[in-house]
């Protein structure tokens, strides 16, 4: 079915690269229940549904794209989720994930009448690079002040927290730990470094362990709980389009990046199975809702398991099965606490930083928008508002330069609804 020996592969190097990837992203089963319980969705409840619908869109990749790539939750969708939507716009978490729902059908939708290609082909690289680098900030953020290290303060907005308290340090040590393991190429890097992290604060009494197998949590506090209804409301337009265009962007960023690494994109750019593969992730994006957890997308942590050899969709199904394996060991998910999990935000915030290495720093009218779009997003505490004030940017320093012909019609559309959304306020 998946034949990996056409692949220059094998049945042994498939599960080895499946299980690579496993370790490499498994830290999302800690790391999104506390995000996602920030919002007022169960804990446990909000576990089994990242495993759940992990495995399921990792499989659907696996078995309908036959491509060695595994889905997940989305890391920066989920922190818009909570903090943005639920917590900043205070918007109900049953609404919001009605908004996903509905960020998946569109996905779907333009998936299947190939709207995406000219979507994605429209937004020039720029853009392309400021979203991913402030999502990335806007995760550093959070991460930081979940740790301890960033607080408010009246006079300077932000100041350095108390460094001294058990917690702080042990969140920073959990950073570098993570960050030494990373540099020594440790594939689990940011999975042991919440793990030992966790187990460093029990003899402060900051970490209480209630097992370590079990059945898994009820899944009825989050199953079927959207509320579509609410979303289609005018309030949430901005939420399911930003929800959408942001899982369009980051789809296509790990698809290119992913297939070229392992070798499976055509001569002339395109990608094998594309229409498959948008498929598994815009149905994975609609599962994810129905199951009570953000926006499930590709996960460029599958790059790891590609580096070991994963060649095809057996790889997919490993990950998949890996992560309906995990649903026994909740215990041991639900009892890691924030100061453990926050290292994760601000190491993962480092890894999509990078995005803005790629810039044209040269070309001041690709550099400005790029720059406006990454640091307004943690600044203004909105992945959406970042996007839209990094698309008007863009539209206006062309415009000054005379450079028209380089704003496509998709840009010009975009920023002019952002232009509208900050007039209506």
């Amino acid at each position: 079915m998946f034949n990996p020996s056409a692949h220059r592969s094998s049945v042994r190097t498939e599960l080895l690269a499946g299980l690579t990837t496993y370790l490499t992203m498994a830290y999302i089963v800690v790391v999104n229940p506390s995000i996602l319980a920030m919002a007022g969705i169960d804990h446990g409840a909000a576990f089994v549904a990242t495993c759940v619908a992990a495995a399921i869109g990792s499989a659907a990749m696996g078995l309908l794209a036959n491509l060695p790539l595994a889905l997940a939750p989305g890391m920066g969708l989920n922190a818009y989720f909570t903090f943005v939507v639920v917590k900043g716009m205070g918007v109900p978490w049953r609404t919001a994930l009605g908004a996903v729902f509905l960020s998946g059908v569109l996905f779907l939708l333009v998936s299947v009448f190939r709207i995406r290609e000219w979507l994605i082909n429209a937004i020039p690289l720029s853009l392309k690079l400021g979203i991913g680098a402030g999502i990335g900030l806007f995760l550093g953020l959070i991460g930081l002040h979940e740790m301890g290290l960033v607080v408010a303060d009246p006079a300077t907005l932000v100041t350095l927290g108390a460094v001294d308290k058990p917690r702080v340090l042990l969140s920073a040590l959990g950073f570098l730990i993570t960050a030494g393991l990373s540099v020594r190429g440790v594939r689990a890097a940011i999975l042991i470094g919440i793990i030992v992290t966790a187990l460093l604060g029990i003899p402060f009494g900051l970490t209480r362990l209630n097992g370590i197998v079990s059945v898994p949590p009820s899944l009825t506090p989050t199953f079927l709980q959207l509320d579509v209804a609410g979303a289609l409301k005018l309030g949430v337009t901005t939420v399911v389009l930003t929800f959408f265009l942001v899982d369009v962007l980051d789809n296509a960023g790990t698809l290119i990046a992913t297939t070229h690494r392992a070798g499976l994109m055509r001569p002339d750019g395109t990608l094998p199975q594309l229409r498959e593969a948008l498929l598994a992730d815009s149905g994975g994006a609609i599962l994810g809702a129905v199951l009570g957890t953000s926006t499930t997308t590709s996960y460029i942590e599958s790059a790891a398991g590609i580096e070991a050899g994963g060649r095809t969709g057996l790889t997919a199904l490993t990950v998949a099965a890996l992560f309906l394996l995990t649903l026994f060991f909740a215990p041991i998910a639900t009892a890691i606490p924030g100061y453990a999990t926050a290292p994760a935000l601000v190491f993962v915030a480092c890894l999509m930083a990078r995005a803005l290495r790629d810039v044209r720093w040269d070309h001041a009218t690709d550099a400005i928008p790029t720059v406006i779009t990454a640091i307004t997003m943690p600044f203004t505490f909105s992945i959406a508002t970042g996007i839209g004030l990094g698309f008007i940017v863009y539209v206006a320093v062309k415009a000054a330069a005379g450079r028209w012909r380089d704003i496509a019609g998709a840009v010009w559309l975009i920023a002019a609804l952002s232009a509208l959304r900050f007039a209506m306020g």
